[in-house]
């Protein structure tokens, strides 16, 4: 079987992840590198683990959470739909099974809020996993005075835990946000959309997704 750590060492996943951060880094987005889809990586395995999914289905998230924004090296507009081909070319040359492929493919092209939706457990780990990424270490700016609203929030974001409580099904992002950088209404205005595809991810997984900010439970 093809391991995360197979995908980690081979040297055209290396290159496209570089060259994601490169492009985005000349748009002005937040960090999108080894920091953000190490997180995502673990983060989508370990939920399905906390539910008792088998280890192959584990490893094959992890795979997608690795490998979800390298299409951000094509494009930032549509990469996931981009990622997921490039992603699917890259384990047929490892000689990944089509059929694990194939899952990879349909988690990484339904990441994004603007085109995609759960469609597998994989797929609704990855989102759970990937929207709930927000903390001051993904802005790359180092001026205040330019920062735009994703800058901002994620900024004040001094804080982020996500965690389940598989006896519950229960699973809850717990964020501080500083509001003396921004309100918390800034982080709806931004991340409403993908709180809503999080919040039908755990339904899809058939678990309850909480959001608790600054100590107060908003869903």
């Amino acid at each position: 079987m093809i391991t995360l750590e197979d995908v980690k060492n081979n040297l055209e996943v290396q290159a496209l992840i570089n060259g994601a951060q490169k492009q985005l880094n000349e748009l002005g987005y937040t960090e999108h590198s080894y920091r953000h889809i190490g997180i995502v990586s673990k983060r989508a395995g370990d939920i399905l683990e906390e539910l008792g999914y088998d280890e192959h289905t584990i490893e094959l998230t992890r795979i997608a959470g690795y490998l979800h924004d390298i299409g951000n090296c094509v494009n930032r507009v549509d990469h996931a739909h981009s990622g997921a081909i490039m992603a699917y070319n890259i384990l047929k040359d490892m000689k990944m099974p089509v059929e694990d492929r194939t899952e990879i493919m349909m988690a990484i092209g339904n990441h994004d809020e603007k085109t995609g939706t759960a469609v597998s457990e994989i797929s609704a780990a990855l989102i759970l996993a990937d929207k709930s990424d927000v903390h001051r270490d993904r802005v790359c700016k180092t001026n205040m005075s330019v920062f735009d609203i994703h800058d901002r929030v994620n900024y004040a974001v001094t804080d982020a835990n996500l965690h389940i409580d598989a006896e519950k099904r229960i699973l809850t992002l717990d964020l501080k946000i500083d509001t003396k950088i921004c309100p918390v209404l800034d982080y709806f205005e931004i991340f409403m959309d993908r709180t809503m595809m999080s919040k039908y991810a755990a339904k899809y997984l058939k678990i309850w997704f909480e959001l608790i900010i600054n100590g107060t439970k908003l869903l």
